[in-house]
């Protein structure tokens, strides 16, 4: 990757812009999310709502050629799931739906769960501790902090819970540029790593495991899909946020994440 970007004050509003547009996104698809519905029908969904009714731009589609605009993960599917017309979801699926859009320039990026019908006791917790996951990390924003202080809360919290975290994917810095310096390793010793300075951007996005770490892959046309090597759940809950001279911005906020601020 390339040197990082700080962000100026111009940049961080574009991105808070884009960043509340695909909040925006999530919040049309609470209505969408169901069994009976094909993964391949909530990207077209997706894609139309982003193009047609928020002037912005699906940023997935194209990006080394993909082309759809979400990313959609069934159950024991670790991260880059294919829409598919033939994938309907069905009572007790666990689903994650990965999302960029780009507004004037400036990309963000998220990603939620989604609980299809009455979803298992232990999927639901898996689900919850995901996100409570991903909020340590959060919370271990600020300047003058390390990147391995995020990792280290994520894997300190997932591992309480008897899980565990995915090693090969991290997130990553983002602006102008989908993918931009630095990796945001989400495990870590705390202390070490890159020091974190107000005008970095970038996302934390956890992939937490019921049993191993340990994954397997299958491919599907031109793409390749990560599953768990055990067949067991994987869940994953993403993030755009922004390092502030006060502590950390989350510039994908969803009106039902405000509670984690606290």
């Amino acid at each position: 990757m390339s040197a990082i970007r700080l962000k100026n004050a111009d940049d961080l509003a574009h991105m808070r812009r884009a960043g509340s547009l695909l909040a925006d996104v999530f919040r049309m698809l609470e209505n969408e999310v169901r069994a009976g519905v094909t993964t391949l029908a909530l990207n077209d969904r997706v894609t139309d709502y982003i193009r047609h009714t928020l002037h912005a731009r699906p940023a997935s589609i194209g990006q080394y050629g993909y082309p759809f605009a979400l990313n959609a993960s069934l159950n024991d599917e670790v991260c880059h799931g294919v829409p598919d017309a033939d994938r309907t979801l069905r009572d007790g699926d666990i689903l994650n739906l990965d999302i960029t859009l780009e507004k004037d320039g400036f990309v963000t990026d998220a990603s939620r769960m989604y609980l299809i019908g009455e979803a298992a006791p232990e999927a639901r917790r898996l689900v919850e501790e995901t996100r409570a996951a991903l909020w340590a990390g959060i919370r271990a924003v600020r300047p003058g902090a390390r990147l391995g202080d995020i990792g280290h809360a994520i894997d300190r919290h997932a591992r309480a819970c008897g899980y565990s975290v995915v090693r090969e994917y991290c997130g990553h810095g983002i602006g102008r540029q989908m993918h931009e310096a630095p990796e945001v390793l989400h495990f870590g010793k705390p202390g070490t790593g890159l020091l974190l300075k107000p005008g970095m951007v970038f996302t934390i996005e956890p992939m937490i495991n019921q049993g191993s770490a340990q994954l397997r892959h299958r491919r599907v046309g031109d793409w390749e899909i990560a599953l768990t090597g055990d067949g067991q759940l994987s869940a994953q809950w993403e993030h755009t946020v922004a390092v502030t001279e006060q502590g950390v911005e989350v510039l994908t906020l969803h009106e039902d994440d405000r509670h984690w601020l606290a």
